[in-house]
């Protein structure tokens, strides 16, 4: 059985659910014959390389209730986050553009080396501050997880899997993927959210009841 996650690096939510998630697969009597694809999704294709702005004040601008509201807001998720073992760090964070780490993502997939790659990028992003749109510091992260340095700088570089980044984006957008995470098992049965671990159990059980036949 395969399971599709559409998902973003700068998306809180996205680690709270893949903690959640694995979670729920550690528990699934069928894990061993489960396959995890992760595709790519923007929750803000038009950002910028870096943002000049905190957390808390892009927050205040984009949902309005000041920063005060916001901070609350920011300081729940970081609860949150740590209710599943993750240590988030808004204060240092750096908002930035994921298309690249995506595109990173990709070619890590194609050294057996996605599942990690997507965890170390979310751990950069929301614990060590790192800026996910920088080349040197993606590649750097890609050697950190084993892939070779130079040619993660070198697929960066030449725009490489930026293909593939779309197609993963616009099979979200005719499925009908709105919002991440998104979960998706052998395209028959999906699941929206950071749901809990009974929950994500549940729909594991149910897709493999419904997993098509050999």
């Amino acid at each position: 059985m395969n399971i599709e996650i559409w998902s973003d690096i700068a998306c809180p939510w996205c680690y709270v659910g893949k903690r959640r998630f694995e979670e729920a697969l550690e528990r699934f009597e069928h894990r061993d014959e489960v396959t995890v694809t992760w595709r790519s999704f923007e929750l803000d294709p038009s950002a910028p390389a870096e943002r000049s702005e905190s957390h808390a004040e892009h927050l205040a601008e984009k949902y309005g209730g000041g920063l005060e509201n916001a901070q609350r807001m920011l300081d729940s998720m970081t609860e949150t986050a740590a209710a599943v073992g993750l240590d988030f760090d808004f204060e240092h964070s750096r908002g930035a553009n994921t298309f690249d780490g995506h595109r990173l993502i990709h070619f890590a997939a194609q050294h057996g080396r996605q599942d990690e790659m997507k965890e170390r990028l979310l751990k950069a992003y929301f614990s060590d501050g790192e800026l996910v749109s920088d080349f040197s510091a993606l590649a750097r992260l890609a050697g950190e997880i084993g892939l070779d340095e130079a040619a993660a700088l070198d697929a960066l570089t030449s725009g490489a899997h930026a293909d593939e980044v779309r197609e993963d984006e616009h099979l979200a957008q005719r499925i009908g993927v709105r919002g991440v995470p998104f979960f998706v098992a052998d395209r028959q049965v999906g699941v929206s959210g950071a749901q809990e671990p009974d929950v994500m159990l549940d729909f594991l059980r149910q897709a493999w009841e419904r997993r098509p036949s050999p």
